[in-house]
């Protein structure tokens, strides 16, 4: 693993590209909403499996998913006590229904799971997904355009979806799996610098899901300003406190039943 001096250069290759670019920067200094649990967790406090349902982002993502399984799997997490459920946008109607008088909230995916749509197609997404009850948005950033180092262009897709969610917390997708070191690093601070609230890990269909490593990088580069969600592969009670451990304080899984069971699943997400 590359040393943590990694960190500095990189923001400061950054910030050397936005004194040549600076249409890029933002000024306003977004944040999280505050209700958005951002920091670290402490996960000597957590008793038992049941105790990490809050961390839990219930999700269901596959193409084929019917009215019938989002309905279900909003059903597992008001009876479980899932932080959200996370969803399609064409879903998110369906779950806000369900989950009304339960603590769980719907999230919808935007530009997923590729991120190569327009900004706002992003955008106008995340407003309708909104509109139709989702309480938290998910996008995947512009994988190509951060491969490119076109890192104006990656911070104003972030910050134009940002500005189409108003007080509604956004999640941005990272992809770790197609980047490297340098390059989670930039989507860190680009995220970050455009007012996200979170950075996230991973798609699920991408070819690797969440590392303990990249975790513990993420957080490193965010602070705990800047939630980190853990996505991808998390298919048990073990893998989902390695996560909290490393530094997640959300997680995304679609074995969130088995993980709160004690139980050991084997779906890919």
């Amino acid at each position: 693993m590359a040393e943590a001096q990694d960190i500095p250069r990189v923001v400061e290759q950054l910030a050397e590209y936005f004194r040549h670019h600076p249409s890029g920067s933002r000024t306003d200094g977004a944040r999280p909403a505050p209700s958005v649990r951002t920091a670290s967790v402490d996960v000597s406090r957590l008793k038992g499996n049941a105790d990490l349902a809050p961390y839990i982002d219930h999700t269901l993502l596959k193409p084929e998913a019917t009215r019938e399984d989002v309905t279900r799997v909003a059903q597992e997490a008001a009876r479980h006590g899932f932080a959200t459920v996370c969803v399609n946008s064409s879903h998110v109607a369906t779950v806000a229904a369900v989950l009304v008088g339960s603590t769980s909230v719907p999230i919808a995916v935007v530009g997923f799971p590729l991120g190569a749509a327009l900004t706002s197609a992003k955008a106008f997404e995340a407003r309708e997904a909104i509109r139709a009850g989702a309480r938290e948005i998910d996008m995947v950033l512009d994988v190509g355009a951060l491969k490119g180092r076109d890192w104006a262009r990656v911070r104003e897709d972030i910050a134009g979806v940002v500005e189409a969610c108003g007080p509604v917390p956004l999640k941005v997708i990272l992809e770790t799996s197609l980047l490297t070191r340098d390059e989670k690093i930039a989507a860190c601070v680009l995220a970050r610098d455009a007012g996200a609230a979170f950075v996230k890990t991973s798609t699920g269909f991408g070819s690797g899901g969440a590392t303990v490593e990249d975790v513990a990088l993420m957080r490193q580069v965010v602070g705990e300003g800047v939630g980190v969600k853990a996505s991808g592969g998390i298919r048990s009670a073990q893998d989902a406190l390695r996560m909290l451990g490393a530094g997640a304080n959300r997680l995304g899984a679609s074995a969130s039943v088995a993980i709160v069971s004690g139980e050991q699943s084997s779906a890919k997400y």
